[in-house]
């Protein structure tokens, strides 16, 4: 694998030269379609064999919760999960370690490297004990209006650093909420600036006493049947450990959230300093940019596979 990585390094890095002395029209004419599907896969095959799944029991962020990986699925770990949803899927970086990535579960026959495949990505946010009263008195409709005139908060955000902006659709499936277990689950429908196709975001979050797992779903709208089809499993599958629970909530030292159930699937903004809210940000495929993704990020492929090999 050592061979093979360092190889793909040399390869990229020199081609990602030869891109960038060029501008398009030169590119198209000094490289055919052929060379440019071989590199794509030969990237493609290369990073994938650097991927380390498991199908076992996962401990997350020093055993706060655990997660065993459902049938049908397989999990990647956080640090290759954040190189994904960055650097290949063109998304904003997140600094925050708080906020970073805890995994990715991918459906066990697929590649996160595939546009024809979702993933689910985990985070935690550890912004208090989730007061859960309000869930029976929220309207829907009204709150899908809020989220829409939100959602140019986040675009400014996305217009300063150059990512596409996006229109929140509606619902793709109307907010969910078990609170005998205290999971809640919604889905969005997103149309990203340049995009025919519709993006899915199917967000579910685990409350627990500090805070909150975040399962983020990003795909396609034709990946929605398929994760409905596997939510029971997925809910299933990852709870917070002894101590961390719901049920463990102490009022006299734990911290109480700013924000309820309502809150939890508006996902305010953060407008201040450009900051995304962790229950906010929107995360998207814009998997047809890989290969100029390749060329803006060519340091940080070599760095990646420097680490990997």
């Amino acid at each position: 694998m050592k061979t093979r990585t360092l190889l793909l390094a040399i390869f990229l890095s020199t081609f990602c030269i030869n891109l960038y002395a060029t501008d398009t029209l030169q590119v198209a004419q000094e490289y055919s379609e052929e060379e440019y599907n071989a590199a794509v896969e030969f990237y493609l095959d290369s990073l994938e064999s650097t991927f380390d799944y498991r199908i076992d029991q996962i401990n997350l962020r020093n055993d706060i919760a655990e997660i065993e990986v459902p049938a049908g699925f397989k999990y990647l770990d956080g640090e290759t999960s954040d190189m994904i949803l960055a650097d290949i899927w063109g998304n904003p970086p997140v600094e925050d370690e708080s906020m970073k990535s805890l995994g990715m579960l991918v459906p066990a026959h697929k590649s996160p490297l595939l546009d024809s495949t979702y993933v689910i990505n985990i985070t935690y946010s550890a912004d208090g004990y989730i007061d859960d009263t309000d869930a029976k008195e929220i309207d829907y409709d009204d709150l899908l209006a809020t989220m829409k005139e939100d959602a140019e908060a986040e675009n400014e955000y996305r217009r300063e650093f150059d990512y596409e902006t996006f229109e929140l659709i509606g619902w793709a499936s109307p907010p969910y909420y078990d609170a005998e277990n205290k999971k809640l689950h919604w889905a969005k429908e997103l149309k990203f600036e340049g995009w025919e196709e519709h993006t899915l975001n199917y967000n579910i979050r685990i409350l627990g006493r500090k805070g909150y797992l975040n399962l983020n779903a990003i795909g396609e709208m034709t990946h929605l049947a398929n994760i409905k089809d596997n939510i029971d499993p997925i809910l299933s599958s990852i709870n917070f450990s002894s101590g961390n629970r719901y049920a463990d909530f102490n009022p006299n030292i734990d911290k109480i959230a700013a924000v309820g159930i309502g809150g939890l699937i508006a996902g305010k903004v953060l407008t201040k300093a450009g900051i995304l809210a962790k229950a906010g940000i929107v995360l998207v495929k814009f998997w047809k940019f890989l290969l100029m993704g390749l060329i803006a990020f060519g340091a940080g492929i070599r760095k990646f596979f420097t680490k990997s090999a």
